[in-house]
């Protein structure tokens, strides 16, 4: 994970991410640099745009935070509901069938 965040850090500056880059970034952090591990992130960097990554992953956050519109007339999400659990006992009742032949 230090890489990642070093990775990051040197986006932020706009810097290079580079090997060497990296493990200093790891090293001034207090950590001992693993040289497999910082080519490894480079590797997987290659051609990624980390700023468009961030913005990306933001706007599907909000995406996913937006609340769902509701549907018209306030019978609906009850019928709905009711609807779910009718489903959720027969399903119950399938899987206890099928596991009462398993006993004879």
């Amino acid at each position: 994970m230090e890489y990642v965040y070093a990775a990051l850090l040197l986006d932020a500056a706009g810097k290079e991410i580079t090997e060497k880059g990296l493990e200093e970034v790891v090293k001034a952090a207090g950590m001992s640099p693993d040289e497999a591990r910082a080519k490894a992130m480079v590797a997987s960097l290659k051609g990624v745009n980390i700023k468009d990554v961030i913005k990306n992953a933001q706007t599907m956050q909000m995406q996913a935070a937006a609340p769902a519109a509701a549907p018209a007339g306030g019978a609906a999400p009850k019928a709905e509901a009711k609807k779910d659990a009718a489903e959720a006992k027969k399903s119950e009742e399938e899987a206890a069938s099928g596991l009462a032949s398993l006993f004879g």
